[in-house]
């Protein structure tokens, strides 16, 4: 019987980025939050098309370019079908586009606040030797792996970083920055828990949090 428990991690950020910008109400700088609506402009055979912005101070609005005298042809139906019912997916997708909105706006806000959904693959969390996790990003997150870990498992970012140290902490693929960068998408990390006294309650944490 193997004795690795595998669970996997997907892992749901709260709060969108949030550009700062000049409000021409405010006539200040505000932070601006996504609407999840989009706004399209037909002229003849070309769109335009925008994520609109609320500045969360007033409510002003703020239209984050996305297309810009597009051809029909040329933009994939599925995505304009997408702009045009007001998809929610892909308005919160769009809103976590954090290199896109950085193109926008020099100051970009985010929040690191993130629910860790759990789900159980194989393995007992009563008999595990070592914990598996895989990483879901279906959006990208700007909380640090090692913080997540520290809140999820009740280890200290010390104490993971020596784990790392020993061979005892290993993530796929090898990253640059590793426990210091946030966890992405298709990300393993494997922990042994061999000779550690707290092993059951860090396997229980992995399942249950």
């Amino acid at each position: 019987m193997s004795d690795v428990l595998r669970v996997l991690w997907t892992i749901v950020p709260q709060t969108a980025p949030q550009p700062w910008l000049p409000c021409s109400r405010c006539h200040n700088s505000r932070a601006f939050r996504s609407s999840d609506k989009f706004r399209i402009n037909a002229n003849g055979k070309r769109l335009d098309a925008w994520l609109i912005y609320n500045c969360t101070a007033c409510g002003n609005t703020w239209n984050r370019p996305l297309l810009e005298r597009r051809t029909v042809n040329g933009i994939s139906p599925e995505f304009l079908a997408q702009l045009q019912a007001n998809d929610p997916e892909t308005a919160r997708r769009l809103a976590f586009d954090l290199g896109g909105l950085r193109t926008k706006a020099q100051k970009v806000e985010t929040f690191p606040q993130a629910l860790v959904q759990k789900t159980l693959m194989s393995g007992s969390a009563q008999t595990a030797g070592r914990l598996e996790i895989d990483f879901a990003v279906p959006v990208a997150v700007s909380l640090r792996l090692d913080r997540l870990l520290a809140g999820e498992l009740g280890l200290s970012r010390s104490r993971l970083q020596h784990l790392q140290n020993q061979g005892r902490l290993t993530l796929s693929p090898p990253r640059k920055g590793k426990l210091r960068n946030p966890p992405v998408d298709g990300m393993r990390m494997l922990i042994d828990l061999s000779q550690m006294s707290e092993a059951a309650a860090i396997a229980a944490a992995g399942v249950h949090g």
